[in-house]
């Protein structure tokens, strides 16, 4: 049947200066396109070992099903209070990090105002600014790192909100205590200051909760996932931890029943095994050394992680290795959208997925 593409109606002007963003493409996607049975998906830093086998019979509860979930999230709400010693009233809960993210710009960017944004970093920042009509001022790393003297140069009067991931993704670099300590302290007040902590989990060296940053600043977000050490991307759910005026404007924006309620119990369990999560985490320091070791060997320039993922230069169009890749069954991610042309970003794996990339690098660097 016929169809109309065209249509009279107009977005608002702002949209036309976003850009589609790009995720990382779905194993189902693949496996239609190339005709794949099974697919090594290791481009969007998800964990290949899964979710706890707790959370795996907490999701069977079909009694609750009928029921909308909880607002509050009052049980998580309650578990993480007593996790990180610090007030219920410190917790706000997303969709994912990407509603939260969209929560922070909606509450608190205008037309015109600025937006920090280090790059390359997540680019959702990037989205969420221009959404709201306002500007990303573009700050690029320093040897990869977030170079918090050349953000603090970038503040101007218009400056309302600053984005560190940290550990920064796509480079798993890490900004220390008293970097942080010392950059807060030099901001205006008034800013928003966003921690963007999905990766902390997997941190290699010693770094404390920064938690306790809370204490000392009021216009710090500390932004958290269930999505990669604990494996439940698919169920959306992440939170943040700041102050309770800031929750409490960053609620009139929120759809009020935004984290289903499966996913908060799968949260709430996934919390209490430890056994797991020791489990991930060993695995991830294992998968990280490996790639160390055989990329030396190879000659391949890489960037230590405190992530699930390693970004490493191949000296090859990173596109042409991508296809490669996927000849062989194995997605990864391509850094040219990051600017880094001839690298690429490869999640941790399985021991298995881990030691098969590292025989297909070989075979296609060769």
């Amino acid at each position: 049947m016929f169809r109309k593409n065209n249509t009279a109606v107009r977005a608002r002007t702002a949209l036309e200066k976003i850009s589609d963003y790009r995720p990382a493409r779905t194993l189902e996607s693949v496996k239609r396109e190339y005709g794949f049975s099974d697919v090594i998906k290791l481009a969007g830093n998800e964990n290949r070992l899964g979710c706890s086998p707790r959370a795996a019979e907490a999701v069977k509860n079909v009694s609750l099903l009928p029921y909308y979930p909880d607002t509050n999230c009052t049980k998580l709400r309650e578990k993480l209070s007593s996790v990180y010693k610090t007030d219920e009233a410190d917790f706000i809960f997303g969709n994912g990090s990407f509603e939260l993210i969209s929560l922070v710009a909606e509450t608190f960017l205008e037309p015109g105002g600025e937006s920090v944004i280090p790059v390359p970093s997540f680019g959702w920042y990037t989205n969420v600014t221009l959404q709201m009509d306002a500007v990303p001022v573009y700050v690029p790393l320093t040897n990869f790192r977030i170079d918090l003297d050349s953000i603090q140069k970038k503040i101007t009067g218009k400056t309302k909100v600053i984005w560190i991931c940290n550990p920064n993704n796509p480079t798993g670099t890490l900004l220390g205590q008293n970097e942080l300590l010392n950059f807060l302290e030099a901001v205006r007040s008034d800013i928003i200051v966003v921690l963007d902590e999905a990766y902390i989990d997997f941190i290699s060296e010693e770094y404390p909760d920064t938690v306790y940053l809370l204490k000392k600043f009021t216009n710090v977000i500390l932004l958290r996932t269930f999505s990669k050490v604990y494996g439940l991307a698919s169920f959306r759910i992440g939170f943040g931890i700041t102050n309770p005026e800031i929750i409490r404007n960053m609620n009139k924006v929120r759809i009020p029943i935004n984290v289903n309620t499966l996913a908060q119990e799968a949260a709430l369990v996934s919390l209490d095994d430890a056994e797991f999560r020791k489990k991930v985490l060993e695995n991830n320091r294992e998968g990280l050394e490996l790639y160390y070791t055989e990329l030396e060997k190879l000659g391949l320039n890489y960037i230590r992680s405190n992530g699930n993922f390693i970004l490493f230069d191949t000296g090859k169009d990173s596109t042409w290795i991508e296809a490669e890749f996927l000849k062989r069954r194995i997605l990864i991610r391509p850094a040219a959208e990051f600017g880094l042309p001839t690298w690429v970003r490869i999640s941790i794996g399985t021991r298995e997925d881990n030691a098969e990339v590292i025989r297909v690098l070989e075979e296609i660097i060769k």
